[in-house]
Parts: structure tokens; C-alpha cells; sequence
């Protein structure tokens, strides 16, 4: 993948989705046969979700869609909330409730007017409320497993931001931050004898079953363990510098799935790590919260 994000596990089918931005492409791997199939997408797909009427709902950089079926006809759902020609929906997934979020992504990075956007289609109108901005990258989304906390990331900003959630509401309150790190070094360059030595910025993440947050730390090589209250419990290097996002899957959701990115990084870097683009996998000892279905 140039950049692999968004990865899922779908229980009911033993498949592992994810999908690859600018190659505006969607993949998902049947793990026990081997068998991969790709679908080709008309725009930029930042994120999807299982639905759980069957398919999946697509967040593409023209606006929010409904599949029925895997390579089936896409139904727009809601158009996107910006200029398309400069911004675009990135990191997102379903909720305990079964909305569809999607953080955006300002692709100038000249100004923080990237936004989190909350779509419900629960009922027969479907409705998109902004519920935060103030960010240029939208990256991190995840709950809690009381489903009383949701965390956002700014990948540019170095932190992970944290509210208390009304799941029935929808309503967000008390914003603080949960983690934070340092800038880069001054005079950091990409490469392959600096990875690992910035430690990285959080992109993607997923919540285990005790409540710790695993996120990716893009340009760092590595995937934290934080604990609920935001302290680093594991750091797990990678054969890539650049991890996007994981999530838990298998039967026992023991298995942390992670993707990776290749687009854009130095030549040294990827014959250090040849394998920067491909999904990762390990076993972890606690469980993952198993993935929140989209409900129309």
C-alpha cells in the first residue's frame, strides 16, 4: 500500500479490511483461506465501517456512502461538508450507537480548519453535526469500552485530545488532553538512520477490552500502549517508520493488525525497510474491542 488505513475486523466473515488512500482502493483479506480481493473506488476513501445491515458505509473525499455489497453500487448518503479541491475525510469509524464519524484532513496544512463530523442514519433523515474542529489532521478516533470517553487525535499538533461522551446525546464535554509528545528534533530529516530516533506523532489507534489506547506513532516505527489515564505501558517497534493505524482481530481479537505507509518516504528508508506499505500483525495478550457496526 502507499497508504494503508482505516484496518477493521469483520467477526461474522473472518476478514480483515483496510483500505489504500491514493490508490483509492479498498481491500479486505479472508485470513484463514488467504484469499485478498480489492475493490477500486472513483475518489480518495479515508475510512469505512462494517454496516450492520450488510456491506459497508465509505467515507470518499466527495462525501459519505452507502455499499449494500462488497463491489456493489455506492449510494451517496451525505455529500462533503467542504472544497473538495483542498480537503478530504480521513480517520473514522462507527460508534457503540451506531453513527458513522470521519475526522477531515486540510491537504494544504495551511490552516486548522479540519474538522470531526458525527453522521446518524438512524433514522429517516440522515443528519452530519460538526462535533470538534480546530485541527488541520484528524486522525485517533476511538471510545472508551463504557462508552463514556472518545478520544481525537491532530496528528500535526503531537496530542491526543479526550471528552466525556453522551453516547445517547451524542454531546461531548470536558475537553482535555490524554497524551501529548515533543515536536521533531530540530534539524530531523526522514530517513533510514532517524527512525526511531524522533519517536513519531499519533495517527491512527484502537482500544483494548481494559481500556488502554494503542496508537500509531507515523514516522516513529512504533506502536504505544497507553493506559486509560494516558501512560505509556509497551512500545513496540515495527519494520516500518511510518504505522498509520491498528485494530484487533481473529476469533479471540488477540491479534493487533497494523498498517503502514510507503508514500513519499526516502529511498534510504525503504530499502532499510522494504516492507513500509504492507499490514503487520502480532498477538497481544489483551483482547481488542471488537468493531462498531454502522446502523441504517
Amino acid at each position: 500500500m502507499q497508504l494503508g488505513e482505516s484496518p477493521f475486523w469483520h467477526p461474522t466473515e473472518g476478514r480483515l479490511y483496510w483500505l489504500d488512500i491514493p490508490a483509492k482502493q479498498l481491500h479486505r483479506l479472508h485470513v484463514a483461506s488467504g484469499v485478498l480481493q480489492s475493490w477500486a473506488m472513483p475518489s480518495e476513501p479515508g475510512c469505512m465501517a462494517p454496516a450492520e445491515a450488510g456491506g459497508l458505509v465509505v467515507a470518499l473525499r466527495s462525501g459519505i456512502y452507502r455499499a449494500r455489497e462488497w463491489g456493489g453500487a455506492l449510494a451517496l448518503i451525505v455529500a462533503a461538508p467542504y472544497d473538495t479541491a483542498n480537503m478530504r475525510f480521513n480517520d473514522g469509524k462507527a460508534d457503540p450507537e451506531g453513527r458513522f464519524w470521519s475526522g477531515t484532513i486540510d491537504e494544504t496544512r495551511s490552516a486548522a480548519n479540519a474538522q470531526l463530523w458525527s453522521l446518524d442514519c438512524r433514522d429517516q433523515t440522515p443528519r452530519l453535526d460538526a462535533k470538534v474542529g480546530d485541527a488541520s489532521t484528524g486522525n485517533g478516533l476511538a471510545w472508551s469500552p463504557d462508552a463514556g470517553t472518545v478520544y481525537w487525535t491532530d496528528t500535526p499538533s503531537h496530542s491526543i485530545r479526550a471528552w466525556d461522551w453522551n453516547a445517547t446525546e451524542n454531546t461531548l464535554a470536558r475537553p482535555r488532553v490524554f497524551a501529548s509528545w515533543p515536536g521533531k528534533p530540530a534539524g530531523w530529516q526522514a530517513g533510514m538512520e532517524n527512525c526511531g530516533s524522533y519517536g513519531g506523532r499519533p495517527d491512527g489507534a484502537a482500544v483494548d477490552a481494559l481500556g488502554n489506547y494503542w496508537v500509531a506513532m507515523y514516522e516513529g516505527g512504533r506502536i504505544l500502549q497507553l493506559s486509560p489515564v494516558g501512560e505509556t505501558l509497551a512500545d513496540w517497534p515495527l519494520p516500518a517508520c511510518c504505522p498509520t493505524m491498528p485494530c484487533f482481530g481473529g476469533v479471540d481479537l488477540k491479534t493487533l493488525y497494523v498498517t503502514t505507509a510507503r508514500q513519499n518516504r526516502p529511498v534510504a528508508e525503504l530499502q532499510a525497510f522494504p516492507d513500509s506499505g504492507a499490514v503487520f500483525a502480532m498477538r497481544v495478550d489483551v483482547p481488542g474491542l471488537p468493531v462498531n457496526f454502522f446502523r441504517d
